[in-house]
């Protein structure tokens, strides 16, 4: 009888073919030298690290005006935000954090930015603008997109306007974003608490 090696359960013989039984999965997966916990929530990643599976999209938010604003200088949205609570809204997830008009996020990752303003462009005023700010350093913010209408006829209109960014929160601490309104004039951005007018999406999209 030939000698065993190894310890149970995977003792081989001596003389055994080891190349077929790999071929054959004799390797129990409690013998894989791999880091991380090792059980039926997760699976073996090529750097050979057990991870835990990810099932679709984890955070998801939306946040809207509740009341009418102007500006005839830069201005940011800075009150009269909240989180959307009516209709049947349902918070994916932690959800941002709001501090007099900046927002953070709950971890680290690529979010989809989405928002509409819905802009009453007041009489011959060429354009009023919703500028989407970003900060990587939480002090410094650029102009990540800008949406805007006007009515340059005499006349008063109202204009629903969109812009979108993916953002890469690679820090949470320093990066967050803001809405400012610029060039109002004779023109405003309208606000519900009942229903959205103007407001923003941010749905996670994965790890960064």
């Amino acid at each position: 009888m030939a000698k065993l090696i190894g310890s149970a359960p995977n003792q081989v013989p001596t003389n055994a073919d080891l190349g077929k039984m790999a071929f054959e999965d004799k390797v129990s997966v409690a013998n894989l030298n791999a880091t991380g916990t090792k059980d039926a929530t997760t699976f073996l990643r090529g750097d050979n690290t057990f991870a835990t599976v990810v099932s679709g999209l984890t955070e998801a938010d939306q946040w809207r005006l509740t009341a009418n604003q102007s500006a005839n200088t830069n201005a940011v949205i800075s009150s009269n935000l909240e989180r959307v609570d009516t209709d049947g809204f349902g918070l994916l997830g932690t959800g941002l954090t709001n501090s007099s008009g900046v927002f953070s996020f709950p971890s680290t990752g690529y979010y989809l930015i989405m928002y509409t303003a819905l802009i009453t462009a007041g009489s011959n005023h060429n354009e009023a603008r919703v500028i989407l700010e970003t900060t990587t350093d939480n002090s410094t913010y650029d102009d990540a997109v800008q949406i805007g209408a006007g009515d340059g006829s005499g006349g008063t209109t109202n204009y629903s306007v969109h812009g979108q960014f993916i953002f890469d929160v690679t820090d949470t601490s320093t990066h967050k974003f803001r809405l400012v309104t610029e060039a109002m004039s004779s023109s405003y951005v309208n606000g519900d608490t009942a229903r959205n007018q103007t407001h923003f999406t941010v749905i996670k999209l994965g790890d960064t």
